[in-house]
């Protein structure tokens, strides 16, 4: 497994930009698939986005594509979430999350490492 940390969040209004970092712990970082969720108060964790150890691959959640992208820099051993065009309904705790894997999944049951997310809230 690796140890996850996540950074970059913070308070924002409608519209602005925000970059979520990941740092992974560990020299195996480029053999695993990543992951980012959120969790907003009195919801369940839900998949934003994800890409393959080779970044050759990546999913988005309809509620961001366009606005949110995921990738990744193997030698900083770092997976990024740029977020674009922020909305209010973009409130939550961010999380990563790391699976031994080429190909990442859009459940939260496929990863067993996770960060202890990032809280990103956006004001109207």
């Amino acid at each position: 497994q690796v140890q996850l940390v996540e950074s970059g969040g913070g308070l924002v209004q409608a519209g602005d930009s925000l970059r979520l970092s990941c740092a992974a712990s560990g020299r195996t970082f480029s053999m695993y698939a990543m992951g980012w969720f959120r969790q907003a108060p009195g919801k369940e964790r839900e998949f934003v986005a994800a890409i393959s150890r080779n970044s050759y691959s990546t999913d988005y959640a309809n509620s961001v594509k366009g606005r949110f992208t995921i990738s990744r820099d193997n030698a900083k051993n770092t997976v990024y979430l740029q977020m674009n065009s922020l909305k209010p309904e973009d409130t939550a705790v961010y999380y990563c999350a790391a699976q031994y894997a080429v190909i990442p999944d859009m459940s939260p049951n496929f990863y067993n490492s996770w960060g202890q997310g990032t809280q990103v809230t956006v004001s109207s």
